[in-house]
């Protein structure tokens, strides 16, 4: 994996020099922006030749590029649920792929790092993708909704209830479905539908994107959804509007909170299923409508970036930028993305092994960039830094008090580029349930039954024996090890079971693709 560090037009900032410690702002403002399904490989200063990210590359350009950093989980909600709370989703059972009706998983009297934020006086808020639950399950959603991200600590919300493509297809704002007529309330079942209401398999003329897998549903903009919704049609989103629906609302927010510190964590929904970009960005990347979700959402950060510098408040911002989990190309609508990908040579992987549902590394090592315009110098970071410790390592960045138990570590040093080759030295990964361990340079996957691809056509790490791989020496992981080491897979199942043995032993059994 070779980075590219050519600075680039867009955004191009030029080098800059750590700042003195008298100079350092007291309360830096922090913008979390987190992409959905964005590999390695999908962008352009990670070494990608075929879709080219300027915006995003300027600020890893100008600021610290990490190579071995990791989400916790291979799928969305766990991911983002270790994001916030600082604690490994494994040891939370509810934390796993949600339908769009599941209740809040994260328990409104726990510590989060947005309450952390909020307490130490920063105004907070939660944009875009959540995928968090919401309510208490079997939802009113004509009436307020509660708890929700309001509740965990973000004093402003306007979010996607689940996915794109779950219903309900709208927008919660600080818990109220914006938009809606009360004399067309909203109804959703994730088990039967309602009578007449259209589907994909009923009613297929309607459908302008056609679904590969499990994607049969409620039909809402000519997409086919999973689950079913009736009603709300005034509140109902517009796929192709999306991305600037939520960067209008991100840009409202830093304008209001320009003179005091915020937290604003961005979930931007590209690259996920459905793919609809807005037609100013059809056929720019030639790869079809995954491609050009990558570069609408590049549009995006870009956009974010230049709104902070047009207040003058992009040298006391921290920007990340990082994906939640790793990519896939086929994840349920026939939209060309597998097979373009294939023809013009684009690999979302980056050369690594899996993906999105994996064990293997690209299933949670993903894209991190650290910006910070006068206080982070421009470097490229071999450290090994965990999503989960966002949490620990801005408490102790800015001295605010972390609890005690959580999961997170912190490394300042590692997150401000001062140590490029530090940081973690163990990690417990997560792909719907499954785990495995990585350790040092190593990775240990215990054996798991069921077969090793699902319908997305990526490997999910599942073998019925051992296995034991190095990254350093075989990133693609195409050589296990299990039966050369034995004394050194056995250290590594130990350390696995010490680590979490209650939880495995509590799982391994369960079909891989549930």
């Amino acid at each position: 994996m070779k980075p590219s560090r050519v600075l680039l037009p867009a955004l191009a900032m030029g080098a800059v020099a750590c700042s003195s410690e008298s100079d350092k702002p007291e309360r830096p403002n922090i913008l979390l922006i987190v992409a959905d399904d964005l590999g390695l490989g999908d962008v352009s200063c990670y070494g990608s030749t075929t879709i080219h990210t300027p915006n995003i590359d300027a600020i890893a350009n100008d600021g610290l590029l990490m190579r071995n950093a990791y989400a916790t989980s291979a799928t969305s909600t766990p991911s983002r649920f270790a994001l916030f709370t600082g604690m490994y989703p494994w040891k939370n059972p509810d934390a796993k792929i949600l339908p769009g009706d599941a209740p809040l998983i994260i328990d409104p009297s726990s510590p989060t790092l947005p309450k952390m934020m909020q307490e130490n006086g920063y105004s907070t808020a939660a944009i875009g993708k959540w995928h968090l639950g919401m309510g208490y399950g079997k939802l009113d959603w004509n009436k307020e909704i509660s708890p929700s991200g309001n509740t965990v600590g973000f004093d402003y919300t306007n979010l996607i209830p689940a996915t794109v493509d779950r219903v309900p297809t709208v927008y919660v704002e600080n818990g109220l479905v914006e938009g809606l007529d009360p004399d067309d309330p909203i109804l959703v079942d994730y088990e039967k539908n309602f009578p007449g209401e259209p589907t994909a398999l009923t009613n297929p003329e309607m459908m302008k994107m056609r679904w590969h897998h499990g994607h049969q549903g409620t039909i809402v903009n000519g997409v086919p959804r999973i689950g079913f919704m009736k009603g709300g049609k005034s509140a109902r989103w517009k796929d192709e509007t999306m991305a600037d629906y939520f960067l209008s609302k991100v840009k409202s927010f830093i304008i209001g909170h320009k003179d005091e510190p915020f937290f604003l964590y961005y979930g931007l929904h590209e690259p996920h299923v459905p793919r609809v970009p807005n037609e100013r960005f059809a056929g720019a990347s030639g790869l079809g409508p995954r491609g050009d979700a990558v570069i609408e959402a590049d549009w995006c950060v870009g956009q974010a970036i230049a709104c902070l510098d047009s207040l003058g408040i992009l040298d006391n911002t921290i920007v990340v930028f990082t994906s939640d989990n790793g990519a896939v190309l086929q994840d349920g609508y026939q939209d060309l993305g597998l097979e373009l990908a294939t023809e013009k040579g684009h690999d979302p992987d980056n050369g690594l092994r899996g993906g999105k549902y994996s064990l293997y590394d690209a299933g949670t090592h993903i894209p991190f960039i650290v910006y910070w315009k006068g206080h982070i110098e421009p470097s490229v970071s071999d450290s090994w830094f965990c999503q989960v410790d966002m949490y620990a390592t801005i408490g102790e960045m800015l001295g605010y008090s972390v609890p005690e138990g959580l999961d997170s570590k912190e490394y300042v040093d590692v997150f401000l580029g001062k140590s490029l080759s530090g940081g973690r030295e163990n990690q417990i990964l997560e792909a719907q349930g499954r785990l495995a361990l990585r350790s040092g340079k190593h990775v240990f996957i215990p054996a798991y039954s069921g077969p090793d691809t699902n319908e997305t056509g990526i490997e999910l790490g599942c073998n019925d024996y051992d296995t034991l791989w190095d990254l350093e020496e075989d990133p693609a992981q195409r050589k296990d090890l299990s039966a050369a080491n034995p004394e050194l897979l056995a250290r590594m199942k130990r350390l696995f079971l010490e680590l979490a043995g209650s939880h495995y032993d509590a799982g391994h059994e369960a079909d891989p693709l549930q």
